[in-house]
């Protein structure tokens, strides 16, 4: 859950971040500014470019040198430089090689989990063939990463895709990303496609494994009236042959904005309902719902399922925000609640059906903290395949139907009188009982 107080300022200009000394007022009345003596504008310069520095190394876990290296190459603005460090295809000049290369030389990367090799591990050995990919299941994970809060981020993102590496989830949804870590995502989870649902703030993104599911299409549906910049990301693809709509969401946080939160469920229901009748969709975020919201629009539309509440409710993965078992945020309170959930429509066929759902993220990190304030929800769904549809079809007409045609013809050729109706029967006293 993301208290509005908690907002930070959007990454960006010095002039838009309002630094020290660095902005000077038009004179009221064409009365010239007073001077200010160079020591002071060249402290208040050296104290705001020192803020920039500590808020570059924090994200990127790196010192200070190498955040001088890249904030000076990029005219001290923060978002350039975080862009400059994060993407591969920008080369930072010598120097700032130099201080890098320095840098790695005394990190210990063991606890660092690359995306990238779990393509395909036997390539390096010549193998070029492709791992077999188990087409009856799909595994789904929401988490709300809770990027807004910049302590331990670097580890705390290293912790997240830890995650994506050990479970492999064919979809991922996921809310409070902020640009650094969309950033950090794109360089690391190459397996996987991103779509974001904006770059400015903090905001939604999915994830979607590129070896399985094949996007089709993406929307963004705005929510009119929030104050917290909230929408609703929503993909069409294409998995094992079946076609699914996939939304997620950050609906609007605190229990102030109740009245808010309920219009947005409102908006997603319905998007749910105007989804075609041949599509699956799964609908899954961090909703902030209180269970009397949801009564409050009259429960779920029919065909609408809470996965949780179909599983029968599991305990083990009930509360997803959890002030008792999670410490990250300090909270003097005890709260636990379901904050996150996914909501399923099945398809007119039914091909794609929940089976199982837990909670991840739940191990501590070096740090002391946990990955997110959040639990991440992974949900698995188990496919019909089309295959076995085939297979069943084929067996029927090869099989069942000859065989049922062979017991007929048995039948026919052993009775010796065949009878249509009742009434053929000779009466009881005409019966003729041999031996």
């Amino acid at each position: 859950m993301v208290e509005p107080e908690r907002k930070r300022a959007r990454l960006g200009d010095p002039e838009q971040q309002g630094g020290p000394g660095l902005q000077h007022e038009e004179p009221i009345g064409g009365a010239a500014p007073t001077p200010q003596p160079e020591e002071e504008l060249e402290e208040a310069r050296r104290r705001y470019r020192g803020g920039l520095c500590d808020e570059f190394a924090v994200v990127t876990g790196t010192d200070e040198a190498v955040a001088q290296c890249y904030l000076a190459e990029n005219d001290w603005l923060l978002e350039r430089a975080l862009n400059s460090y994060f993407e591969t295809g920008v080369q930072p000049s010598s120097s700032a090689m130099e201080s890098t290369s320095q840098l790695i030389e005394r990190t210990d990367f063991q606890g660092c989990i690359d995306l990238t090799d779990t393509d395909n591990e036997q390539t390096s050995k010549g193998n070029t063939e492709q791992p077999q990919v188990d087409e009856s299941q799909i595994l789904l994970l929401t988490w709300n990463i809770d990027g807004l809060d910049l302590a331990n981020l670097q580890e705390r993102a290293r912790g997240v895709c830890a995650c994506l590496a050990l479970y492999s989830p064919d979809i991922v949804f996921l809310q409070e990303v902020i640009q650094p870590y969309y950033l950090y995502l794109k360089k690391r989870a190459v397996s996987y496609t991103i779509i974001p649902g904006d770059e400015d703030d903090y905001f939604t993104a999915i994830m979607l494994k590129k070896s399985r599911v094949k996007l089709l299409e993406q929307e963004i549906t705005p929510f009119p009236t929030t104050s917290m910049k909230r929408n609703l990301l929503a993909v069409q693809v294409n998995i094992a042959g079946n076609e699914l709509c996939l939304m997620t969401s950050h609906l609007e946080s605190t229990k102030a904005h109740s009245q808010e939160r309920v219009k947005q469920l409102e908006i997603v229901l319905k998007k749910i309902k105007e989804a075609p009748e041949n599509v699956t969709v799964i609908f899954g975020g961090d909703t902030n719902l209180r269970d009397q919201e949801v009564t409050k629009v009259g429960g779920l539309p029919e065909g609408v399922l809470d996965v949780w509440e179909f599983l029968n409710k599991p305990e083990h993965c009930r509360y997803t925000w959890d002030t008792k078992t999670n410490n990250n945020l300090k909270a003097q309170y005890t709260c636990r609640l379901r904050f996150d959930r996914v909501f399923y429509r099945a398809a007119s066929e039914g091909q794609i059906v929940p089976q199982q759902m837990t909670l991840v993220g739940q191990d501590k990190l070096d740090c002391g903290r946990f990955c997110s304030d959040h639990w991440g929800l992974l949900c698995d769904f188990d496919v019909i395949l089309l295959r076995s549809r085939f297979v069943k079809v084929a067996v029927v007409v090869l099989f069942i139907k000859p065989l049922q045609i062979l017991i007929r013809m048995v039948l026919e050729i052993c009775t010796p009188v065949k009878l249509t109706k009742a009434e053929d029967l000779p009466p009881p006293a005409e019966w003729k009982i041999s031996g």
